[in-house]
């Protein structure tokens, strides 16, 4: 890009984000604690969805020493719902970290904001530009589809050497002055503008700029990869009484759920359920009904979770491994429990008349 061209989109871009920029709660803070808060709860969740999360966040945890005090299971509590549990203990882990080698601080460089647990050279980006000022140019998800678009480059964003190429080019565009501002433009650009379908190029305010709507056809870029074909599976999941209460386990295996309390579960259908749960967890509760499904995806699956009641002797399940345990419905809000548990809990409150549920 030449540096009149470039000079023109920079000036452009940020008339456009100063004017019709999104009211968002850390747009309004200069804390680097509340930007670095926003920006993990941001990676693949809607802003929409984050607003609560991060309000609640900051109230409960409302420094990084407050967080780093917290036990998993209160954050996780906390973090329920917003999906993509592994960013929370991440979180968590950079923030005992923050205190033991930054004296609670978020770190002001992007070297040391990289070190940090859960932190990505996007993350990173985004903190050092947003909370410190510095020029470093950040590169998601709606940043490479707009400089794809700008420049008609070709290739699957996605791939790293397509990747590496596009961080070169935002760097190079970047606006050194106001890094800040002009990353959040980016990424708003992208977010609201130069969506991946339909992009609004009637009102973008860099479209005489853009080489891909010069072609007639912005949608082509950037070029994708065919993804791998989703394919539907039938599992099961036991909610398991005893007077009222209900059994959680705690996931151990690695995945998205990691740590969090869960509903025994499958992956396989109901008619494997008794044999399974006795051999992954060593249970036999009495099967009863099955009172409803849910439906839930995960990468390349569609998965129908057929939800069964079942009942079982207390001395059935040792509590003291901290694997499992008794939990009664009133306390459930305090638990970090996984999205699939609370789905599954919505339709037995649906169902009723027990377990009695309240707030599900």
């Amino acid at each position: 890009m030449t540096s009149s061209r470039a000079t023109l989109f920079r000036r452009a871009l940020l008339d456009w984000y100063r004017a019709s920029k999104r009211e968002l709660p850390w747009r309004h803070t200069r804390d680097p604690y509340a930007i670095w808060l926003s920006e993990v709860m941001l990676q693949q969740t809607q802003v929409a969805t984050v607003i609560p999360y991060w309000h609640s966040f900051l109230s409960r945890f409302p420094t990084v020493a407050d967080l780093a005090a917290a036990t998993d299971d209160e954050v996780l509590a906390r973090w329920t719902g917003l999906g993509y549990y592994s960013r929370a203990r991440n979180m968590l882990r950079a923030a005992r970290s923050m205190v033991e080698r930054h004296a609670g601080q978020v770190p002001a460089s992007f070297e040391a904001l990289s070190d940090l647990s859960g932190v990505g050279p996007y993350t990173a980006a985004a903190v050092a530009s947003i909370a410190f000022g510095l020029p470093h140019a950040v590169l998601d998800g709606n940043v490479a589809r707009v400089l794809c678009r700008l420049e008609a480059l070709p290739g699957d964003d996605r791939k790293p050497a397509v990747r590496d190429g596009l961080r070169k080019v935002a760097g190079a565009l970047l606006d050194r002055r106001c890094p800040s501002d002009f990353n959040q433009a980016m990424m708003e650009l992208g977010a609201l503008v130069c969506t991946p379908r339909a992009p609004g190029c009637g009102g973008c305010p860099v479209a005489a700029l853009c080489k891909a709507r010069a072609d007639g056809h912005p949608e082509r870029f950037p070029e994708r990869t065919p993804r791998k074909k989703s394919v539907a599976v039938d599992w099961s999941v036991a909610l398991v009484e005893r007077g009222g209460e209900i059994l959680l386990v705690r996931s151990a295996s690695p995945g998205l759920f990691t740590g969090m309390w869960e509903l025994p579960w499958l992956d396989r259908p109901p008619a494997e359920l008794a044999s399974g749960l006795a051999a992954k967890y060593g249970l036999q509760p009495l099967l009863l009904d099955e009172f409803g499904q849910v439906r839930h995806s995960i990468t390349f699956r569609r998965i129908t979770l057929h939800c069964v009641r079942a009942s079982l002797d207390a001395a059935e399940v040792r509590e003291g491994d901290g694997a499992r345990r008794w939990v009664d419905p009133a306390q459930l809000a305090s638990v970090g429990l996984s999205s699939i548990a609370l789905k599954v809990l919505e339709v037995a409150r649906r169902a009723g008349p027990q377990p009695r549920l309240p707030g599900f």
